[in-house]
């Protein structure tokens, strides 16, 4: 009997989830613009935008067709924040750019206000709030569904050497002598969920372990590190708080300065390549410039960013069985010849068949999917066959 379709069982029909992770490696030559117009560096590869709220970031110059988007920079503070003043540059633009990234990523008080973002990620607490930060918002081309938890690592310059253009080896010798790493080392087994955005960690900042950095500049030297700052995994943000740039001496309340008051370092001066920034704290450097200026100076001070990214991959598996007696016949056309079967020399030889393609139709008989087999295979009432059909998505 010649069989056609047939119906799936529950135990043909399985789903599978799988994870892919790819590592991204974001180097300090990309972020200061490696490309070269009649022997000075330029950086074509930086976008600033007529508004003035954020700094993109490419792969490649901006203007070309192959351009990557690789991720903004912007920077903000709360209202609550000491450095919230009518006299400040863009001060309304930064205020509203800390609320929009609040509101988005922790939410809103039982009150209706937004909340700030926590040091801890603890709002019941009322732990130290982070109230003057920057951001990097990374692209989904990068992050795809999610950065990897406990992959994150920012490498920031610290030194207080401020050469004009960066890209060269006074530059990288005096800018990144002494260094921080900022990391999510809690982020695989101690993440929150408490965010509107998904999952987040906290950032820790340590000594650089590069034999180039200074591992002693921190104000507390622990093993877990600083917190400064808090990663969204499915939104692809970091926020850093700009304490990141200051001394421990800073301020007498938390969050307290990251650097080490006995450290050259306690007071970094951040300039952009064509040092229209003053030497600044890293709290000041937020309040003193433009948005475009932070975002320079900040970018500047980037050694490198590295992390893995996440892609969900979401399968059904279809086990599509011929048993013995089921699809020896084919229904195409050349199968026959002067109504005999062609495969067939004499009545008693059994019927055979060739199966190329399958095909998964709906309940109204609906073709919805189609598969090819790498070569024909033979079927015959003396074999069985189970082909596995796999829909990724």
């Amino acid at each position: 009997m010649a069989t056609t379709f047939k119906q799936f069982l529950n135990n043909d029909v399985t789903t599978t989830r799988t994870l892919l992770h790819e590592s991204i490696p974001i180097t300090g030559s990309i972020l200061s613009g490696t490309y070269n117009e009649g022997g000075q560096p330029t950086e074509t590869n930086i976008k600033n935008y007529s508004h003035g709220l954020f700094q993109s970031v490419f792969d490649y110059p901006f203007l070309s067709s192959s351009a990557n988007h690789i991720f903004d920079i912007t920077v903000g503070y709360a209202p609550s924040s000491s450095l919230n003043s009518t006299s400040n540059t863009q001060n309304s633009d930064k205020l509203n750019i800390y609320n929009q990234m609040a509101q988005v990523l922790v939410g809103h008080e039982t009150n209706g206000t937004i909340r700030e973002f926590d040091q801890d990620g603890d709002f019941a607490a009322g732990g130290p709030k982070l109230r003057e930060v920057f951001f990097l918002n990374f692209a989904r081309l990068l992050n795809k569904d999610e950065i990897k938890k406990g992959t994150f690592s920012l490498e920031l310059g610290i030194s207080g050497s401020t050469p004009a253009t960066r890209n060269t080896a006074t530059f990288d010798g005096q800018n990144f002598a002494k260094r921080i790493k900022i990391q999510d080392t809690s982020g695989s087994s101690g993440y929150l969920v408490n965010s509107p955005a998904g999952e987040y960690g906290v950032l820790f900042a340590t000594g650089s372990n590069d034999a180039q950095g200074q591992v002693t500049n921190l104000a507390a030297a622990t093993d877990a590190g600083i917190p400064c700052g808090l990663i969204f995994y499915q939104a692809g943000i970091a926020v850093v708080s700009g304490s990141v740039f200051n001394s421990a001496a800073f301020s007498t309340t938390a969050p307290l300065g990251v650097l080490n008051t006995a450290a050259t370092v306690g007071t970094v001066e951040l300039k952009n390549p064509t040092n229209v920034l003053a030497a600044a704290s890293g709290f000041n450097f937020i309040s003193g410039s433009s948005i475009s200026g932070s975002c320079d100076a900040i970018r500047n001070r980037i050694f490198n960013v590295s992390f893995n990214n996440t892609t969900e991959l979401n399968s059904t598996i279809y086990f599509c069985r011929a048993s013995h007696n089921e699809f020896n016949y084919s229904s195409n056309p050349t199968y026959l010849s002067s109504s005999q079967i062609r495969v067939k020399e004499t009545s008693l030889d059994q019927p055979v068949s060739y199966i190329t393609t399958v095909g998964l139709y709906s309940a109204a008989n609906e073709l919805l999917a189609v598969a090819k087999v790498s070569e024909p295979l033979k079927k015959s009432p003396d074999n069985e066959l189970t082909l596995r059909v796999r829909l990724d998505y």
